[in-house]
């Protein structure tokens, strides 16, 4: 039997014979894909087409059949095409549903089959050339239509799905040349309608995120994307809260999984977010938990961020948290079944006016749930598709450190949540990630972002003069660390990576701490607590400043960049030779063999008069963010990547009309 005819709905007549009869509607779709028009001799024949239960897998199989017989049968395609639109605007709901059914067929099917084929051929033979605008305007005006009115839930989750069906029907979501008509008939409102509304983002909140963040990338380096542009504008308070809910139940449901699999092995856990952070990252890598990440919601959390400079007041929006998992739920009859780490939330209790006021109800915000999941994620990066995951968090959290209001949340003293969610957690996260990934496949995209985020958070606390009561030990340690680790592994990691660049860095934040110390260490002890630390590992910025002074005395291609670093260690330097004979003269005159802590404190404390340093200019400035060029590339596979992922989670059975039809059982 073929793979149509296995599709085709066969039936046998009786028990004793075995001629086949197929459905009607299979029958049906095979007149569409003769050479005659099938309603020449049924004038019926597109109206009761609709009323037919639509064999979704047998017309696309139909669809990506033999060239030819699909060629000889192009102006019926688009006579279905057609009536499929005219049947959105049917007041049968099971005629809608199934028009919406048979476009998504329509779509997945032609392109499967011409994969090869420009986007004008496949336009053609879809919807005829010279009538595609016409077409195209009057489907995006149903759906438009079909989102925004108060009609059926389930025809608003299936029009959803049909548009998630039609972005993702190619790898590269930039050759899918429909899309210009998507972008010239805009559907931008209707997705800010559904977030804006309590009850509709609770039910279709999740798709319309998803979608959103995939228009948004439609060709957005090649021209002027209109939903990049409206994106950028929206201040309507409401839609920007529902957004950032969607996004925040989603990550809410991956640390939740995550937790949930922890206790399963370890028992309780994730008290505080301090102590998970610390267990997670001395777990040997074999023993890793792994859930399946989202990337889409974190996409469309970036271009949040990124685009919207009002959705960052969102980020800090304290409510009530939630634990979904104990949240009584009602799904959407067509919600479908997602894989772990991707499931479409829920928002009841986010969105019950009535939520008690109970000031022992824990707080959170988005912030605090998406550093949760970062800090989850974070933990295992040897996986190509958890390093990009990573990378897209480390890039979110460039755009927050870059940010004047999300760093005076980030700061402020009056604020509290749950799980010792400090001022310094940023900083504490990237010191932990620091530590935990110096590795023989070294991330060193990471560890760059890493230390300019933490750059950047010091480039405002020295701006504002704002003290952290922070063990800043821990970072120097951290970076100290990460030196020795770049200089024993000089020879292998300069086969691929610049370790100068880094270093740099490195030693920039220390020269930061050095020469503005005093406007934001919360004492002074801390700044005499940092020379200690300088002194003390004075031979881990010799073997630097030797190692640097080698390379840049030499040719080769590295001369350039160890010779910024051999300038920029020029005041560490000095504070080693400034103390070390202090103190060895202070052990000599009081007969000490070691000093304590104390005691070399006491050498700073009384020799800092006679200490002479440069002052080096631009240490409190840095290059922000910019998408284009540096990381367009990055970008253009991880939208292919959330494109195949979400295409396959749109898949036959989430289209089902089971459910939907039994919504619409009876037509009057």
């Amino acid at each position: 039997m073929s793979q149509l005819d296995k599709k085709a709905g066969l039936l046998r007549r009786t028990s004793s014979s075995k001629k086949t009869l197929k459905e009607k509607v299979v029958l049906m779709y095979d007149e569409i894909f003769s050479k005659e028009d099938p309603a020449k001799n049924a004038p019926r024949f597109w109206d009761e087409l609709f009323l037919m239960k639509v064999n979704l897998e047998y017309l696309e199989l139909k669809l990506e059949s033999v060239d030819e017989e699909v060629q000889h049968s192009q102006a019926n395609i688009n006579a279905l095409f057609h009536y499929c639109i005219q049947a959105l605007g049917e007041e049968h709901p099971i005629k809608v549903v199934n028009a919406l059914q048979t476009l998504c067929a329509l779509f997945r099917g032609v392109h499967q089959k011409n994969r090869s084929a420009s986007g004008f051929d496949i336009i053609n033979l879809l919807m005829g050339f010279d009538k595609a605008e016409q077409r195209m305007k009057d489907l995006m005006e149903r759906l438009d239509s079909l989102l925004c009115g108060e009609g059926s839930e389930s025809l608003k989750s299936l029009c959803l799905k049909l548009m998630l069906c039609l972005v993702t029907v190619t790898d590269n979501i930039s050759q899918n040349t429909i899309l210009e008509y998507v972008m010239i008939n805009s559907i931008f409102e209707a997705i800010l309608r559904i977030l804006s509304d309590v009850s509709s983002k609770h039910l279709h909140g999740y798709d319309p995120v998803v979608l959103l963040a995939l228009l948004v990338n439609y060709r957005k380096y090649e021209s002027v994307n209109p939903y990049i542009v409206k994106l950028s504008i929206v201040d309507d308070e409401p839609t920007l809260d529902g957004m950032g809910m969607v996004i925040q139940q989603a990550l809410t449901e991956y640390n939740r999984q995550f937790r949930d699999k922890q206790e399963e092995t370890q028992g309780g856990f994730f008290s505080t977010l301090t102590s998970m952070v610390g267990s997670m990252f001395i777990a040997d890598a074999d023993e890793k938990l792994s859930v399946q990440t989202n990337e889409a919601i974190l996409l469309a959390l970036y271009e949040a961020v990124h685009l919207n400079r009002n959705f960052i007041t969102v980020l800090a929006q304290s409510h009530p948290e939630i634990d979904i998992a104990t949240t009584p739920t009602t799904n959407s009859p067509t919600t479908p079944t997602t894989p772990l780490g991707t499931m479409t939330p829920t928002l009841d209790m986010m969105n019950n006016p009535e939520l008690p006021l109970d000031p022992n109800l824990q707080t959170t915000n988005l912030l605090i749930t998406f550093l949760k999941y970062a800090s989850i994620l974070m933990q295992d990066t040897k996986d190509e598709h958890r390093l990009n995951s990573a990378r897209l968090c480390l890039i979110i959290l460039t755009c927050i450190a870059e940010d004047q209001y999300a760093n005076a949340f980030l700061h402020d003293d009056n604020i509290n949540f749950r799980v010792n969610l400090h001022k310094m957690l940023v900083i504490y996260l990237m010191v932990e990630f620091i530590v935990t990934h110096m590795m023989k496949d070294f991330p060193m995209d990471l560890y760059l972002r890493c230390v300019q985020i933490i750059h950047k958070l010091l480039c405002y606390q020295k701006k504002c003069r704002i003290r952290l009561h922070y063990t800043w030990r821990e970072l120097w340690s951290a970076l100290i660390n990460l030196v020795k680790f770049l200089l024993s592994n000089e020879t292998t990691l300069l086969v691929k990576h610049n370790i100068f660049h880094l270093a740099l860095l490195v030693v920039n934040l220390f020269n930061m701490f050095i020469t503005y110390g005093d406007t934001f260490l919360p004492s002074s002890n801390s700044y005499d607590e940092l020379y200690y630390e300088i002194v003390r590992m004075h031979q881990v910025f010799d073997n630097l400043y030797c190692m640097v002074l080698r390379v840049s005395t030499n040719t080769g291609q590295w001369k350039e960049a160890a010779s910024k670093v051999t300038y920029a260690l020029v005041n560490i330097r000095a504070i080693i030779n400034h103390f070390n004979p202090k103190i060895e003269s202070y052990t000599a005159l009081n007969h000490i063999s070691q000093l304590s802590e104390e005691q070399v404190l006491e050498v700073v404390r009384s020799n800092y008069d006679t200490l002479t340093l440069k002052l080096q200019d631009g240490l409190d400035q840095f290059e922000r963010y910019s998408e284009q060029p540096k990381e367009a590339a990055f970008f253009k596979e991880l939208v292919r990547s959330i494109s195949l992922n979400v295409r396959k989670n749109v898949s036959l059975n989430t289209m089902s009309q089971d459910v939907l039809l039994k919504e619409f059982s009876t037509i009057s």
